[in-house]
């Protein structure tokens, strides 16, 4: 996402590795100077605006001794294999004869760096899945500056979160307590804990500027805390705490012009971070799932139906036995409450479902023809019917190397599609295959072959085992488009 602003551009930055930076140190009588004061109570309080000029000199020193403890610095190292694009191709260096002397691909070790929060006394850490990434290792560092190795107990893409596991001895560890992030309101202080640029534990203080940011395209569901808290390159991971010295939200990315902050921060609320943790600590990560496509509320769409203001997720169509339509869902209900909580728009209905487990029922406030109804949503995960039928694409034709499978509810969950598609999809590509050097991706879904549609994988198989040998016309939809080309056989 790159918008403009008096033409600078300004790009969204997700905020994990530190580069090295020039440090500018203010002149101490520059700095301001805090009293000591206790927020241990401000949750309980009723939120007021400062009366006194003693009010506006407090310290947040107690909420920081509180919370910053269970905040830790993770480190990654990860081993590649580098060398020039050409020399990569297997097939050149063997003709060449490269595979050993200088010219070989060489091994390189990347380092990265970012924070994480303790969240289960037992060692439980959550932090951004972007900061762990591919990594080889990855050692958490205390606020006490203990070292430990973590193993991954879980990571999910789609949320940009990761579970780790430290094991420190038989002590507890130091773990900041969840706050339920519908309690938050714009306006309400906080404090972002994190290692930025790499510099140590700092931490920084700002307001929550606005909640429900569901246009802020950097993970499958997109709703999101805005703070101008300073966050900058280091502190992705790391807590969004509220006065009170409990977690709202795990800083995640930023808006910049610089890479540093301007003060448009963004962090994962902390009702999505407590489901990813209660899932990769029990028995799986599972999602509720609706089985109705739906498309945002607009002005023209408000007025044509007789709402007040474009709010809502308008359904355009409905599974059949499916949760929406055992429900009562039907095509041209606008779903305007989940829970008694407002739904915004398609982004906010997703998010609402993605924080409850496939468990129980939920209420769907809805307006059909004029009138508002509630409907009981029963909440079940996704099903994997039909079976996926994973399969390698061997042979020699230019799919050969791709992994492809069955597209059901649950896969096509699990690949961030529309959960209603079907058809055959590409689960995942062999590297230097044919299919990826085609450009083959996963998540395309297979719509013809040779002219022939493509139904199931037997179907699929079948027609390449068919085909004679040269070139064949391949029709695939990636994001909505359809992308048709031949390709060499």
């Amino acid at each position: 996402m790159m918008p403009r602003h008096s033409r600078l551009v300004v790009a969204l930055v997700v905020v994990a590795c530190a580069p090295a930076v020039r440090v500018e140190v203010a002149p101490a009588n520059s700095l301001p100077t805090w009293t000591p004061g206790l927020f241990a109570q401000a949750s309980a309080q009723a939120r007021t605006a400062p009366a006194t000029q003693a009010a506006l000199v407090a310290s947040y020193a107690e909420v920081v001794r509180r919370a910053a403890p269970a905040v830790v610095n993770i480190y990654t190292r990860r081993t590649v294999r580098t060398a020039p694009p050409l020399l990569a191709d297997p097939f050149f260096r063997r003709f060449f004869g490269l595979d050993d002397g200088p010219f070989a691909p060489r091994e390189q070790v990347q380092t990265s760096l970012g924070s994480g929060v303790i969240v289960d006394a037992s060692g439980v850490i959550v932090t951004n899945d972007h900061v762990i990434g591919e990594a080889d290792e990855i050692t958490v560092v205390l606020a006490d500056r203990r070292e430990f190795p973590a193993r991954i107990l879980g990571r999910d893409a789609r949320t940009d979160l990761a579970v780790l596991r430290i094991d420190a001895g038989a002590q507890p560890l130091p773990a900041l307590a969840f706050r339920d992030s519908d309690e938050v309101e714009v306006g309400d202080v906080v404090l972002a804990i994190g290692n930025p640029f790499g510099v140590g534990q700092t931490v920084t203080q700002g307001i929550v500027s606005a909640l429900a940011r569901t246009g802020i395209g950097i993970t499958d569901y997109r709703f999101f805390i805005q703070t101008d808290a300073a966050i900058n390159p280091g502190n992705s991971g790391g807590a969004l705490v509220t006065t009170d010295g409990r977690l709202i939200g795990i800083n995640t990315a930023i808006f910049s012009r610089t890479g540093g902050s301007i003060g448009i921060g963004f962090a994962i609320p902390s009702n999505m971070v407590r489901r990813v943790v209660a899932g990769f600590t029990g028995a799986g990560l599972a999602r509720p799932w609706l089985g109705a496509r739906m498309e945002s509320v607009t002005a023209e769409i408000a007025q044509a139906l007789g709402l007040p203001r474009p709010l809502g997720a308008i359904v355009s169509e409905v599974a059949p036995n499916s949760p929406g339509a055992r429900a009562g869902l039907r095509r041209g209900d606008v779903i305007l409450s989940f829970d008694g909580r407002p739904v915004e728009d398609v982004e906010a209905l997703r998010f609402r479902l993605a924080t409850r487990e496939p468990h129980g029922s939920a209420r769907l406030g809805v307006h059909r023809q004029g009138r508002e109804a509630v409907l009981t949503l029963p909440l079940e995960p996704p099903p994997e019917t039909p079976p996926r039928n994973a399969t390698v694409l061997r042979g020699n034709h230019a799919l050969a190397g791709a992994v492809v499978g069955n597209l059901s509810p649950a896969l096509a969950d699990a690949l961030g599609l529309d959960l209603l598609e079907t058809g055959v999809v590409v689960i995942e590509v062999r590297e230097t295959s044919p299919a990826a050097r085609v450009g083959l991706r996963p998540g395309d879904v297979v719509l013809r072959v040779g002219g022939r549609e493509v139904r199931d994988v037997g179907s699929l198989v079948a027609t390449l085992q068919s085909r004679s040998p040269g070139p064949m016309r391949v029709a695939i939809r990636r994001e909505g488009r359809v992308l048709e080309a031949t390709v060499a056989g």
